[in-house]
């Protein structure tokens, strides 16, 4: 189920249209799949070293995943407008 949602997560990127959109299955991508892939690795040979390790590597990506994909928005925003604030039209 981890593979899966990675694969739809990278399709998602590769069809949708706009920055925007595609930062969306981005961000699934570093919390969904990455989760499940830990499961299923803790399932299959329990806590040890090497799942400790796995989880600090899946704990990370669930923290940093959020704050590359918010930076990123922020970027493309002032790339696309000049600014990040909301224009007038914008605010309602």
């Amino acid at each position: 189920m981890g593979v899966a949602a990675e694969l739809l997560a990278c399709l998602g990127v590769a069809v949708m249209r706009n920055v925007y959109d595609r930062l969306h299955y981005l961000g699934a991508s570093t919390a969904v799949g990455p989760f499940l892939i830990l499961a299923a690795l803790i399932v299959r040979e329990g806590f040890n070293s090497q799942t400790l390790d796995a989880i600090a590597a899946v704990g990370i990506l669930f923290l940093a995943g959020p704050l590359l994909v918010h930076a990123t928005a922020r970027a493309a925003r002032r790339v696309d407008v000049g600014d990040v604030r909301a224009r007038p039209e914008e605010r309602e």
